[in-house]
């Protein structure tokens, strides 16, 4: 048994084994050097702050690839400039190694329109600038939607939700204000159902009910009645109620006249006269307020005394007279003074006290 492993055909077999293992390893990192370039290594140069097509001609010059990327807009760069390059400008990469580029973009990423259509405008307003949009001009446009956003327009093109604009664009908005009153019934009959929807949508009315005489739905079928009539006035979005038919209107007079018992009947708004009397307006006289009686004094008359008797001389007559007569005019100035007094303050008269003439 050990003779034969000490064979020398035995030990030359061992050795060619162990020959042909040892090429074929280093015939296998010989080419992993070939083919990874171990050992080659090339610096990277430093294209920050440069336009990107300077620093995609710079690295491919180098032997070097590339990639590109954009980072968020920032204004304060320049449109194009790379801002960030990773490895890092001085390292040492193999041929071929990528060289990642963050470049400015032109302009601001751009961000979809929100959905606020039919939606209440101060709503729409703050979703608008959450999203990074800048609402410019609001228009306001008749509509049975008051304060709710009609359409959105970007450069005075009408845009759908979701389009895609640049950030911190301008847009408009169309607002309702309301809608208008007293519009005119346009005039449908004769027409197609296709031409009156058309008619009656431009006029800002709604098509209602749709009444085909066969029962079909063929929009060719002519107009030959309609509710509200035309030259009717009503408010916008109110709804028309339309009739057609394939047969002439002469041929649909019976119906005609028994859907104008039901939709043209005549109400008597008339009232009668009203006779309008005059009322004489008495005006009671006030009722006199009770005054209570003044009290009355009463003043007793001065008793006259009696004077003793004296013994007078004898008087003529022409004296008398004399006498007489200056005492009545006396007594008339008196009486004059008295009444002027009497007239102006009226004081309570007193009874005069009798003369007694002894003679």
């Amino acid at each position: 048994m050990l003779k034969s492993l000490f064979n020398w055909k035995v030990l030359l077999n061992l050795l060619v084994a162990i020959a042909v293992f040892v090429g074929l390893v280093w015939l296998t990192f010989r080419w992993l050097e070939y083919h990874t370039k171990h050992g080659q290594e090339t610096p990277v140069p430093n294209v920050v702050n440069k336009s990107v097509y300077d620093a995609v001609k710079i690295l491919e010059d180098a032997g070097l690839e590339y990639s590109v990327d954009s980072a968020t807009y920032d204004p304060k760069y320049r449109a194009f400039q790379v801002l960030k390059m990773s490895p890092f400008a001085g390292s040492h990469v193999k041929d071929g190694r990528a060289i990642e580029l963050r470049v400015n973009p032109r302009t601001w990423a751009p961000v979809a329109i929100p959905d606020v259509i039919n939606k209440y405008s101060g709503l729409a307003f703050q979703r608008i600038t959450q999203v990074g949009l800048k609402v410019g001009d609001t228009i306001f446009e008749p509509s049975i939607q008051k304060d709710a956003i009609l359409r959105v327009l970007f450069k005075g093109n009408a845009v759908k939700p979701g389009t895609l604009i640049p950030r911190f664009s301008t847009i408009d908005v169309v607002v309702g204000s309301g809608p208008m009153r007293n519009i005119s019934i346009p005039n449908v009959v004769g027409l197609t159902v296709k031409e009156a929807r058309g008619v009656i949508a431009r006029s800002m009315f709604e098509v209602g009910l749709v009444e085909h005489e066969d029962g079909s739905k063929d929009e060719s079928d002519i107009i030959y009645y309609q509710d509200p009539a035309s030259g009717d006035v009503r408010d916008q979005g109110m709804q028309m109620d339309l009739w057609a038919s394939k047969k002439t209107p002469a041929e649909l007079s019976a119906k005609i006249e028994q859907l104008n018992s039901i939709y043209r009947m005549k109400v008597d708004t008339s009232l009668p006269p009203v006779r309008y009397e005059e009322v004489p307006n008495y005006q009671s006289a006030p009722e006199p307020v009770p005054v209570a009686p003044a009290p009355v004094q009463r003043t007793e008359p001065a008793k006259a005394e009696p004077k003793p008797a004296t013994t007078k001389p004898a008087v003529s007559a022409t004296e008398n007279r004399a006498k007489a007569s200056a005492g009545s005019s006396a007594n008339t100035g008196s009486n004059n003074k008295t009444q002027a007094t009497g007239t102006a303050q009226q004081p309570a008269q007193k009874p005069k006290a009798k003369k007694v003439v002894v003679e």
